[in-house]
């Protein structure tokens, strides 16, 4: 084990994103120092640091610049190449490893983890040639084909209920690699994130019951009871072996899917902080972002403790353009007069439809007043009901 590196340590990002600009924020809370890379000289994260680094991921100039500014290297979205990360890793301490962040960008690897892991998943098949699509057990349509790399939100994938719509939806994804998921009967979906140190030790945050609209995540409920103690437990040991089995430093999110039955199968795990655990900004005394310092920086890790029942808003593009075709900017005025409203923007110049602007997390005294002054927050925002 290296020594912890204290405040004052410069600690670096790959990737300039809002992500970037909360492990920023936390960073430089926390006193450190702090680097970011990504191309776009107006990433939110760029902004808001130190240092930015606008080059390419794999620009060899850039990597050498940032290793030589960091005392350590996080990522904040696992499509930052591997080998980029595998680079900084020969000069300095990298979390998580470009070994880990490989296996979460290519979907089958991810399957085949889990498999290892002994964590259930949808039946599924993997299909890179001809002769591995005409050989899909009829069993696992209808089903869902999605790209084995860089589909996130919805993108790259398609729902399939015969073999022809199959060969179709793989022709229209240009052949690529892909892998078929079984479509199971859902009843809901969630997550769990954790936090694990290079010592093996883990904590995790809240449980968080998830509603994704059109592939994104759009309402994100934490509170007490908010799922059967056993779906809760079963969640919490099946992200640890997850995590365990990766040998993972640094924080985790792993996606299920809640059956009708109870039972719970992992959808997929995102080697980094994650949408649906904004919420621990405003409800918790330790948030998803201190856990990444933490865990980047070798600090001792505490269990979070969540103080108050929260429920986050994620705020897309399309409310700019709910009362007009041009971009009109929502009611934060009248959304900040609602008790234990906390609004919180990524500093992005333009808004688009589908695009993440921000997200609104409401917290109050009992679940039930958070969930009326969320539908309140939702009505004025131009949010459907949920």
């Amino acid at each position: 084990m290296k020594p912890a590196l204290l405040p004052g340590a410069t600690l670096g990002v790959m990737g300039g994103g809002q992500l970037g600009r909360m492990f920023i924020h936390a960073a430089q809370t926390m006193g450190y120092f702090t680097a970011v890379l990504d191309p776009d000289a107006a990433s939110p994260a760029g902004r808001v640091s130190h240092h930015h680094i606008a080059t390419d991921y794999l620009d060899p100039q850039g990597l050498a610049q940032l290793a030589g500014l960091c005392d350590a290297i996080t990522t904040e979205f696992e499509n930052v190449p591997a080998p980029a990360l595998a680079l900084l890793a020969d000069s300095k301490p990298v979390s998580p490893a470009a070994s880990a962040v490989a296996i979460a960008q290519d979907r089958a690897q991810e399957k085949a983890h889990f498999v290892r892991c002994g964590v259930p998943c949808a039946p599924y098949a993997v299909i890179d040639t001809p002769e591995q699509l005409a050989a899909v057990d009829e069993a696992l349509l209808p089903g869902i084909l999605k790209t084995t790399r860089l589909g996130y939100d919805g993108k790259g994938q398609a729902r399939v209920a015969t073999r022809a719509e199959l060969a179709s939806a793989w022709a229209a994804m240009k052949n690529v690699p892909c892998v078929l998921e079984k479509m199971l009967p859902l009843a809901a979906e969630c997550s769990v994130i954790v936090a694990r140190g290079a010592d093996g030790q883990m904590v995790h945050l809240p449980i968080q019951r998830n509603l994704h609209r059109d592939g994104i995540l759009a309402v994100t409920e934490v509170y007490a009871e908010n799922m059967p103690a056993a779906q809760v437990n079963s969640a919490l040991a099946a992200a640890k072996s997850i995590a365990s089995g990766l040998q993972y430093v640094g924080v985790l999110c792993v996606e299920f899917f809640v059956l009708q039955d109870g039972s719970l199968v992992v959808n997929e795990i995102a080697p980094r902080p994650h949408n649906s655990g904004h919420a621990s900004l405003d409800c918790c005394d330790v948030s998803q972002f201190e856990l990444q310092v933490r865990t980047l920086a070798g600090l001792p890790l505490v269990q979070p403790r969540q103080h108050s029942p929260a429920l986050m808003l994620n705020l897309l593009g399309d409310l700019w353009f709910v009362r007009s075709e041009q971009s009109t900017t929502p009611p934060w005025a009248e959304v900040l007069a609602l008790p234990g409203a906390h609004l919180h923007l990524y500093g992005k110049a333009t808004a688009s439809k589908g695009r993440k602007m921000g997200h609104l997390t409401l917290t109050g005294p009992t679940v039930e007043a958070v969930r009326a002054t969320a539908l309140q927050a939702a009505a004025l925002l131009g949010i459907d009901a949920f």
